[in-house]
């Protein structure tokens, strides 16, 4: 089957929008009720880097933060709330239900990090990623174990 040209410059141009909306700022640039909540969570932490991002008509702010050799990058909306924790864990530590999804979803592959991803204080999923062939992927399950539709 072949594929229309403009079709590929569509899709082209949407992946270029999408990307293009994520830029890196410095901490003097975060609104005073962002910088408030960042101060708060990333006490003892190496901050790495900071972005705005514009999802669904509303700006986002993101910490990328390392403490202890793990990662932890927290997004914060506008008002200073915070939106996502995504926070490296160790394999071991993982309930066995989840691990075994995670094993399951990951198949021959080679689970090199795993993050829970927190949202309003709950667990909402644990992403994985996975080395296979060469290739790094990434795989999620809810905190039941079970696969969820997220794939890069």
């Amino acid at each position: 089957m072949r594929i229309p040209h403009f079709a590929v410059i569509a899709a082209l141009s949407l992946a270029t929008a999408v990307f293009a909306q994520e830029k890196k700022i410095q901490r003097a640039d975060l609104p005073p009720a962002v910088e408030k909540t960042v101060a708060a969570q990333t006490q003892g932490a190496t901050i790495k880097v900071f972005s705005e991002e514009k999802a669904n008509g509303r700006i986002l702010y993101e910490a990328e933060t390392i403490r202890g050799g793990h990662t932890r990058d927290i997004t914060i909306d506008a008002n200073g709330s915070l939106v996502e924790v995504e926070e490296q864990v160790p394999f071991d530590s993982l309930p066995a239900i989840v691990k075994a999804g995670l094993q399951a979803k990951a198949g021959e592959g080679r689970i090199v990090k795993v993050e829970s991803l927190t949202k309003h204080d709950k667990i909402v999923a644990y992403e994985a990623k996975v080395q296979s062939a060469g290739k790094t992927s990434e795989i999620q399950v809810g905190p039941d174990g079970q696969p969820l539709e997220h794939e890069e």
